[in-house]
């Protein structure tokens, strides 16, 4: 296959560097990623200015192309295919440090780019993992999930959306599949703010982690130690 792999983290992120070694056991890879931090974009595209595509010999990973973006997720994608040619069979996004469960996944970046593969006409699989993890239990199970979502029938207007627990390999219970997404945020975002002589108002932004797991939910598999596989629909998407 051709795999597509992208993120929003950018292409220093680890995780991205992680997706690309085990992506190549199933195909040729090209990776197109953000030159810097664009978490919490989801699909926003860049239409005004010009961007720059960078071509970086000295990703870690051997056999695999790889360039940088001055632009979003949804850009990298739009970019692979429409300036570089690339013609994927597959998008692969992540590995996103920080979960994307639950109602934050329509703020996410890395299915944010997944959603403008399918809007490519290109499936995509996007992969999360805690903001702590050691990718332990990344590591134990992608292949797994890879293989089998590989071979699993789904919508073309539909995603598979992995969530991984960042717990440790003795915490760690299994796979839960067909997940349900929570109908809320798992970070719980508040601001502080205060005003200055101006009167202008300073507000920083805070989250804290949801602390009510609905059972059968995306969140509630993470908290309690489970792989989450969910399924992810693009609303602007016929089946």
């Amino acid at each position: 296959m051709e795999i597509l792999v992208v993120n929003d983290d950018g292409i220093t992120c680890p995780g991205i560097h992680l997706l690309a070694k085990i992506a190549k056991n199933y195909g040729h890879v090209t990776v197109v990623s953000p030159d810097s931090q664009c978490s919490a974009m989801s699909q926003k595209l860049t239409i005004t200015g010009e961007l720059l595509i960078k071509k970086h010999s000295e990703f870690p990973i051997d056999e695999v192309d790889a360039y940088s973006v001055s632009g979003t997720p949804a850009d990298c994608v739009k970019l692979a295919t429409k300036a570089l040619n690339i013609k994927p069979d597959i998008v692969f996004s992540g590995i996103n440090k920080g979960y994307n469960i639950g109602s934050d996944i329509a703020y996410s970046g890395t299915v944010g780019a997944a959603y403008e593969a399918l809007q490519g006409g290109i499936p995509a699989i996007a992969f999360s993992t805690s903001f702590h993890s050691d990718y332990a239990v990344v590591k134990k199970e992608i292949d797994a999930v890879i293989e089998e979502l590989l071979h699993t029938p789904i919508e073309r207007n539909a995603l598979f959306n992995v969530n991984f627990p960042g717990c440790s390999l003795e915490e760690y219970r299994g796979i839960k599949r067909n997940a349900i997404i929570a109908p809320t945020q798992f970070y719980m975002d508040s601001y502080s703010s205060f005003v200055d002589s101006d009167g202008v108002i300073h507000a920083t932004p805070n989250a804290e982690k949801c602390n009510v797991f609905l059972p059968d939910t995306d969140i509630y598999f993470i908290s309690n130690g489970y792989t989450s596989i969910s399924k992810v629909m693009n609303p602007v998407l016929e089946a």
